[in-house]
């Protein structure tokens, strides 16, 4: 790599240790670390969802899907328009209409207002452990693009510097420093990928003639695709505007109401169909060129095809653009895992310890311990990511456990009134252990459906059946032992 790209590669990232030395400097208590002092417009508050949502994981997982197959590989993120779009208009009004909700940190809090505090312990565990295997991924994903880029670097290095970089400055600055510097990564991202990225690849493909004469048929359409691929995306995704840590803290970060869905509708916009068409494209142009012996003697195997796009960029960029390039891909690698990071350290820190320490939340004491949390957190991701290989795999397993045992129980509370905590608490371990078990088994499915779908199934069955159980008992006479009401039915 040239030293040209070395010194622009570099540059950005003391920019984003930067913003977040600026930042440590102004928060002062949980409120600024955790939802940026609840004063964040629609703007930085949308790009710093798509960005998140669809950041390195997605860009690096998308490369990999456009390499096996083809533009059909988009459709995965037309779920997380819907899923974004369903969320502006079906939650946000019923997250901030509700005055009792305006003092909320976490996603847990909302268990915690409908139902009672062991049900929002369980949420903060579960939600904890899947933000911890989300932001792994996000740094696995920035591993292998350094590793792809530069060839004398090998993954266990790269990890140990993306994780690095990522941990400090989200250590450092909190929640605002994490939306401003996405804004910025999404920009540069957004700028790579239309200025450098797209044509440069797609001219050292040999434009469409050469991507016509090498590629099949079926990776230039829209249909070389399962149904049952559609639903797994489907199942895992769009559940995730409901239940996702990272998302109801920029809700409660947003200045109102109005601002929160009018963010939610632009990033609903961008993911589908701006990324979702230009993370498949590269991927694609990545596979004509492997096809067409661009990629060197060793080429790139469908095992690894998330590779295939950073030796692409590796291979085809000059001098300069190489490390524009680079960067672009970094900023939308640290634009998720650092909010992933963040997410994960608001459930440990107000979810569970705070629940054993009892510390006040607007002391200083409590944002040291909130930032002496968040590093912990990284170096535990960090090492979960060396233990994994593929980057979606990683991201959509994460997906699925929030998903499996948290979408139902918060759909009951905003819209179920019969909904009782015992419901909710035994039906996020069903939904959850079911998807795991399954997952883990391997057991082949009836109708070829992922193990997600189950979970979500049998977290439904188990939340009815104890919800109108609990409600039946509630109704008994008061002499009975059994009397319970919603929120102490546990």
């Amino acid at each position: 790599m040239h030293i040209v790209d070395i010194i622009i590669f570099f540059a950005y990232m003391a920019v984003m240790l930067g913003v977040g030395f600026f930042f440590m400097k102004k928060n002062r208590n949980a409120e600024d670390y955790y939802v940026g002092g609840r004063s964040m417009g629609s703007w930085h508050v949308g790009l710093s969802v798509v960005a998140t949502d669809v950041g390195g994981g997605f860009s690096i997982g998308l490369g990999g899907l456009g390499f096996t197959m083809g533009l059909s590989g988009s459709w995965m993120l037309f779920t997380g328009l819907i899923g974004a779009w369903l969320s502006a208009v079906i939650l946000i009004p019923k997250v901030r209409r509700n005055r009792n909700l305006d003092s909320c940190l976490t996603f847990p809090d909302i268990f915690r207002h409908f139902y009672n505090e062991k049900t929002a312990l369980l949420a903060g565990i579960i939600s904890a452990i899947g933000y911890i295997g989300f932001t792994s991924s996000q740094i696995l994903a920035g591993a292998k693009l350094a590793s792809g880029t530069f060839p004398t670097l090998d993954t266990t290095t790269a990890l140990l510097i993306m994780g690095a970089i990522a941990i400090v400055y989200t250590v450092l600055g909190g929640i605002k420093a994490v939306i401003y510097t996405d804004t910025i990564q999404w920009i540069i991202l957004m700028a790579g990928l239309i200025f450098i990225g797209i044509p440069v690849a797609y001219t050292a493909v040999g434009g469409w003639d050469g991507i016509h004469s090498t590629l099949p048929a079926e990776f230039l359409s829209f249909t070389n695709i399962t149904w049952q691929q559609v639903v797994k995306w489907a199942i895992t995704i769009i559940p995730i505007w409901f239940v996702g840590m990272t998302l109801y803290q920029r809700i409660y970060a947003c200045r109102d109401e109005k601002s929160a869905r009018r963010a939610w509708f632009i990033a609903g916009l961008f993911e589908w169909p701006v990324m979702a068409l230009m993370g498949v494209l590269l991927g694609l142009f990545a596979r004509a060129a492997a096809e067409q012996g661009l990629l060197g003697a060793g080429g790139v195997s469908l095992a690894d095809a998330e590779k295939g796009l950073p030796i692409l960029l590796r291979t085809i960029l000059p001098a300069g653009l190489m490390g524009l390039m680079l960067s672009s891909y970094f900023s939308a690698i640290l634009s998720t895992a650092d909010s992933c990071l963040m997410a994960a350290s608001g459930n440990v820190v107000s979810d569970i310890l705070n629940r054993i320490i009892r510390v006040d939340q607007n002391t200083t004491t409590f944002l040291r311990i909130s930032q002496l949390a968040t590093l912990v957190i990284g170096v535990v991701a960090l090492l979960l990511a060396t233990a994994m290989t593929s980057v979606l795999d990683l991201m959509l397993y994460s997906y699925s456990f929030m998903v499996s045992g948290l979408f139902i129980p918060v759909l009951g509370a905003f819209f179920w009134r019969h909904s009782t905590a015992t419901g909710a608490f035994w039906s996020m371990l069903a939904g959850g252990t079911t998807t795991v078990a399954l997952s883990t088994i391997g057991w082949p499915l009836p109708l070829g459906l992922d193990a997600n779908v189950f979970g979500i199934l049998t977290s439904l069955a188990v939340f009815v059946t104890l919800s109108l159980a609990g409600r039946q008992q509630a109704t008994q006479p008061p002499s009975s032992k059994f009397s319970t009401t919603r929120r102490d039915s546990l």
